[in-house]
C-alpha cells in the first residue's frame, strides 16, 4: 500500500510540466495530500491497536464471553446451557519481582499436576510474556488463583457451554465449538436465535420420556448384541418430536472420548430396507385402487412371476415361521400375517405407477429438508418391473431413513395427513399438513394394525389400558450386492391410542443376534416388539398423566 502511494506521490494527479507556479501548487497539494495520509494511517493504527487491548483486556475481565440462550426440554429441563469458567494465564510483565516465589508457589499450588515447583519457578522467570497455564481450570483451581490476589497470575474469564444430560440428548442437542458456534443438533439448526436471545430455546423433547428410551434401547443393544438401535416418539397431530434416540451415542463435553462414528445420527442419516412395514402402504394402495379388504389370495404356495418371455424371473416365497389360517386368506389377513405372497398378488393387481406415485406422496422418493436436518437421500426402486412391484409390496428393493418411514406411516394413519415434524414445542392450535391418503382408509388400516399386535406378531407390544395399532419388520441386509441372511434389520413402528392416534412410535434394531430365549430367532417378534413394549409400557402414564 505504501508503495503505491509513493508512486503517486511522485507523478502527481496531473502532469508535471507546466510553468514553475504549476509546479509549485502541486508540490503543495501532494505535501498536504500525504500529511493528511500518513495522519489517516497513523490513527487507524493506532484505534487497531487500542481496540485489541481492549478486547484482550475483555478476555480478562470476562467481556469476552460469548452469550447463548439456554436449550430446555419442553418442560422447562436445562438440556445446554453456558457455564462461566476460566483460563489460568500468566502475564510475566505484570508480576512484580518480589511476589515471584509466591506466584510460582501458587501456580504449583493449583496445578500440581502440570506443574512442578521448579518448572512454576523457571516460568515465572522466563522471557515469555503471555502464558495459558491451563485451560478451562476447574472451580478449585480458579479459586486457589483468585484468593492468592498476585498481579500478572490472572483468570481469563469465558462461558462454555454444559450438557447436563450428557449423552442422553448427544444427538437432539448436539454441540458448539470453541467459538461457541453450533455445529450439530439444535445447536447448529438454531444457532441464529441461541446467539441472539436470552429466552430459552424451549424443545418439544421430554426428558422423561427420551431417558425411558435411552435406557430400554441401550438394553436392546446389549441383550441382542446389536450394532446400533434407535427409537423415536412423535406426537401424531402436531409433529413434535417427544423422544429421539440414537446408539451407539458419545459424550458432547467429551468428543475425543468417542468415535468419530458414533456422531452419525441414524434415524436420519442411515438407511434401511425396512420390510414388512411396507405391506402398510400396500394395504392402503389396495383400498385406494379399489381392492375389497375381503378379496382373498391362495397363498398356501409359492407365487411365480414370469417375464415377458414366459421364464420364471422370481418365486415369492414366505419365511418359515409364516403359516397361514387357511390356504386362501383375505387382503386384511394378508396384512395380519404379514403374508409375501399374498402381497406380492396385490401388488401386481395394482394400476401400473401407482406404488411409485404413492412413495412420491409420501415424501419417500428422496432426502426430506426438515426443520431440524436434511435427512440421507433414500434409494427409491429404479425399475418397476413385476419382480419390483412384488418385492416393494413387502419393502425388499426400497430404502429409506427411519425418519421417513416414521413419517409415512404417521401420515397414512392419522387421518390422511402428512405432517412435517418440528423439535420446537408447539402451542395449542391447527397444524397443516398435506392430505396424501382419504381419511376413510386411514380409518380401514388402524384396525388391520390393532389385529398385528393383539394376534400376531405385535402381541408383545401390547400395554394395559390403551389399544395399539402396529406392524413389525424383519429385513435381511446386503454383503456384497447380496442378501445375507446372517445379517438383518428389525423394527416396530406404532400408533396409539389405535382409534384415534395421538402417538407414533418406531424403534429400529440393526444386527440383532438370536438368544436362548428367542431359540436363536433374529426376527422383530423377538427383541423389536418387546423392546417397544417395555418403552410403552414405562411412558404411558407420563404421556396421559
Amino acid at each position: 500500500m505504501f508503495e503505491v502511494g509513493k508512486d503517486i506521490f511522485r507523478h502527481g494527479f496531473i502532469g508535471v510540466q507546466g510553468d514553475g507556479v504549476a509546479r509549485k501548487r502541486l508540490k503543495i497539494l501532494n505535501t498536504v495530500f500525504l500529511a493528511a495520509f500518513v495522519l489517516f494511517i497513523g490513527r487507524t493504527l493506532q484505534l487497531g491497536i487500542q481496540g485489541t487491548d481492549r478486547l484482550r483486556r475483555a478476555g480478562a475481565d470476562g467481556q469476552w464471553m460469548v452469550q447463548r440462550a439456554d436449550i430446555v426440554d419442553r418442560n422447562g429441563d436445562i438440556l445446554a446451557k453456558n457455564v462461566e469458567s476460566g483460563h489460568i494465564v500468566l502475564r510475566n510483565k505484570a508480576v512484580r519481582d518480589k511476589d515471584r516465589d509466591a506466584v510460582a508457589q501458587t501456580i504449583h499450588a493449583a496445578l500440581p499436576y502440570e506443574y512442578s515447583l521448579a518448572d512454576a519457578i523457571k516460568l515465572v522467570n522466563s522471557d515469555k510474556r503471555f502464558i495459558r497455564l491451563k485451560k478451562y481450570a476447574s472451580d478449585e483451581q480458579r479459586e486457589i488463583i483468585q484468593r492468592a490476589k498476585l498481579e500478572g497470575l490472572e483468570i481469563e474469564k469465558i462461558q462454555t457451554r454444559k450438557y447436563p444430560k450428557r449423552r442422553l440428548f448427544s444427538h437432539v442437542v448436539g454441540f458448539v465449538g470453541e467459538e461457541g458456534v453450533g455445529l450439530e443438533g439444535a445447536e447448529r439448526v438454531y444457532d441464529k436465535y441461541l446467539r441472539e436471545n436470552k429466552a430459552p430455546l424451549r424443545l418439544s423433547v421430554d426428558s422423561r420420556i427420551q431417558a425411558v428410551f435411552y435406557e430400554q434401547l441401550s438394553f436392546a443393544m446389549q441383550k441382542y448384541q446389536t450394532k446400533a438401535a434407535m427409537g423415536m416418539l412423535m406426537n401424531s397431530r402436531t409433529g413434535e418430536i417427544i423422544a429421539m434416540v440414537s446408539l451407539p451415542d458419545f459424550d458432547p463435553e467429551n468428543l475425543r472420548g468417542d468415535s468419530a462414528a458414533n456422531r452419525l445420527f441414524k434415524p436420519m442419516r442411515s438407511v434401511y430396507e425396512l420390510g414388512s412395514i411396507f405391506k402398510i402402504f400396500n394395504t392402503a394402495l389396495a383400498l385406494e385402487n379399489g381392492i375389497d379388504v375381503k378379496k382373498e389370495y391362495y397363498v398356501a404356495k409359492p407365487f411365480p412371476i414370469y417375464d415377458k418371455h414366459g421364464r420364471l424371473a422370481k418365486n415369492i416365497t414366505d419365511i418359515r415361521s409364516f403359516k397361514p389360517p387357511r390356504p386362501s386368506i383375505n387382503v386384511e389377513e394378508i396384512m395380519v400375517h404379514s403374508c409375501n405372497v399374498g402381497s406380492a398378488q396385490i401388488a401386481l393387481e395394482l394400476p401400473d405407477g401407482a406404488q411409485k406415485e404413492f412413495f412420491e406422496r409420501l415424501h419417500m422418493d428422496k432426502a426430506l429438508n426438515l426443520e431440524f436436518g436434511k435427512t440421507e437421500n433414500s434409494i427409491p426402486q429404479r425399475k418397476w418391473g413385476p419382480v419390483e412391484r412384488a418385492t416393494v409390496a413387502y419393502g425388499q428393493g426400497y430404502a429409506v431413513t427411519p425418519m421417513h418411514l416414521m413419517l409415512a406411516v404417521n401420515a397414512v394413519t392419522n387421518g390422511g395427513i402428512y405432517i412435517y415434524p418440528t423439535l420446537q414445542k408447539r402451542g395449542i392450535g391447527v397444524v397443516t399438513g398435506e392430505r396424501v391418503l382419504a381419511d376413510e382408509i386411514s380409518a380401514k388400516l388402524r384396525p388391520i394394525m390393532l389385529r398385528v399386535a393383539e394376534e400376531t406378531s405385535g402381541k408383545q407390544a401390547r400395554v394395559a389400558g390403551i389399544q395399539i395399532g402396529g406392524k413389525t419388520a424383519t429385513a435381511e441386509k446386503y454383503t456384497n450386492g447380496k442378501i445375507d441372511t446372517k445379517r438383518n434389520v428389525t423394527a416396530f413402528v406404532g400408533i396409539f391410542p389405535v382409534d384415534a392416534p395421538q402417538y407414533t412410535i418406531l424403534v429400529v434394531l440393526d444386527e440383532p443376534q438370536g438368544t436362548k430365549e428367542s431359540w436363536g430367532w433374529r426376527t422383530a417378534a423377538w427383541n423389536a416388539v418387546p423392546t417397544t413394549g417395555k418403552i410403552l409400557d414405562s411412558i404411558l402414564p407420563l404421556l396421559f398423566e
